[in-house]
């Protein structure tokens, strides 16, 4: 049975959302603050993790980024603030899919199943061979982009967008074409979102940054990546 950490404080929310996961077949743990939160990680080890942005002993980016640093896990933010920027700044932070309250739960769960299927453990077809010679290849197992053969810690969207790149380079991905691919049709794209994904991946791949070599822009279209 799929597990889900709900951290919610508002005691209403939080039992309604416990309530119908439950009815819709999820094991689920909420808690009410980021400290047991933290221990969930551990003692639960849940599949995905629904997360508001205000808890009694945290907030804001800096507790999404707290959680994405202990785990690889999907992260849906949940938050009353709806401004372009707080989006921006939670996914840059380590969140794959926001939600502003007050959200629909029946799109909640559409969400959770979207993030689901782009981790291995949920869908088919996941191992990518590494060809002979390459700089970048990808542990499956782990979830982890091995660049020269040492490991790359990651984010959830990053190592998933470096997913797709390898099974098609030399293809061309627009900024949209790959936040649905990463996150889902029906989750919030940004192409500034976009963008900050793209810095932040290579700066831990490329040797020079501001010229890069394997993830390159097309301008007026969007990425791709050369091996």
């Amino acid at each position: 049975m799929t597990k889900i950490l709900v951290i919610e404080d508002d005691p209403i929310l939080g039992e309604m959302l416990t309530l119908y996961l439950e009815e819709e077949r999820f094991d689920v743990r909420r808690v009410e603050t980021a400290r047991d939160g933290f221990a969930a990680l551990t003692e639960f080890k849940p599949d995905a993790i629904i997360l508001d942005l205000m808890l009694p002993d945290a907030d804001g980016s800096t507790l999404c980024a707290s959680f994405r640093e202990r785990t690889a896990v999907p992260i849906i933010v949940t938050s009353m603030k709806n401004a372009v920027t707080d989006r921006i700044q939670a996914i840059s932070s380590g969140a794959d899919d926001y939600l502003t309250k007050p959200y629909s739960v029946q799109e909640l769960k559409v969400r959770i199943l979207a993030v689901l299927r782009r981790m291995p453990a949920f869908a088919p077809n996941s191992f990518l061979p590494a060809q002979s010679g390459d700089r970048i290849t990808l542990d499956v197992e782990r979830r982890t982009i091995v660049l020269d053969g040492k490991p790359i810690e990651t984010t959830f969207s990053e190592y998933e967008m470096m997913k797709l790149f390898t099974q098609h380079p030399g293809r061309v991905f627009s900024r949209e074409e790959l936040l649905n691919a990463v996150r889902g049709i029906d989750s919030f794209v940004n192409e500034r979102a976009m963008d900050v994904h793209i810095t932040n991946l290579r700066k831990k791949l490329e040797v020079n940054p501001k010229e890069p070599q394997h993830i390159k822009t097309v301008w007026g279209v969007g990425y791709k990546f050369v091996k």
